[in-house]
């Protein structure tokens, strides 16, 4: 367990424990054996007491208790496809988007959940529905997570203009190409 950057108790990879009731739900274990809601309780207390605002190692000590990575990885895995179903329901055609603009918006509900995404964040989602990456990157700016993490969200946006300038070219230069192939084919016709 550690605290993230606004304070909360979590574990994993962000998954905020909001008292000692919801860490002993999950399965932590200390060395081999699994952990009893004793010791959860008390982690969680050692730990909610603890200064914020460092990273999630500072908050281990010998002994402290840890989730399995499948247990990670599988609560992770939940938690993305609610948030995704959430996205599928409140932006049309999300499942036609491109890729990088699907990670974004997971990146960004994970981060905020789904009230602080669709209500925090209307000219995003607006932008978003009618393809406007420049506009959807240019309002897609936390506050709390680092930097890097929202330049990256930025990133992703700016990259689906990208994918769809390449998709326009490609596409352009078929219909040239086409066009070029049946005007050479009409004259080596008319040559014979």
């Amino acid at each position: 367990m550690y605290r993230d950057t606004v304070g909360k108790v979590t574990v994993g990879v962000g998954l905020m424990l909001p008292n000692a009731e919801a860490a002993q739900a999950l399965p932590f274990i200390t060395g081999a054996h699994a952990a009893t809601p004793q010791e959860i309780a008390a982690d969680f207390a050692r730990v909610h007491a603890m200064i914020t605002g460092r990273p999630a190692t500072f908050y281990k000590i010998p002994g402290s208790l840890e989730l399995t990575q499948q247990t990670i990885d599988a609560k992770l895995s939940a938690v993305l496809q609610q948030f995704e179903t959430r996205l599928c329901a409140q932006i049309p055609h999300y499942d036609a988007l491109p890729d990088t603009v699907k990670m974004a918006l997971l990146d960004m509900i994970y981060n905020l959940g789904p009230v602080g995404l669709f209500k925090g964040f209307p000219h995003l989602i607006t932008a978003i529905e009618a393809g406007a990456w420049t506009q959807a990157a240019a309002n897609c700016l936390r506050h709390g997570p680092s930097p890097e993490r929202n330049a990256w969200t930025r990133e992703q946006f700016l990259s689906a203009v990208v994918t769809e300038i390449k998709a326009e070219a490609e596409g352009l230069l078929t219909r040239i190409w086409r066009r070029l192939r049946l005007t050479l084919s009409g004259m080596f016709r008319r040559s014979r």
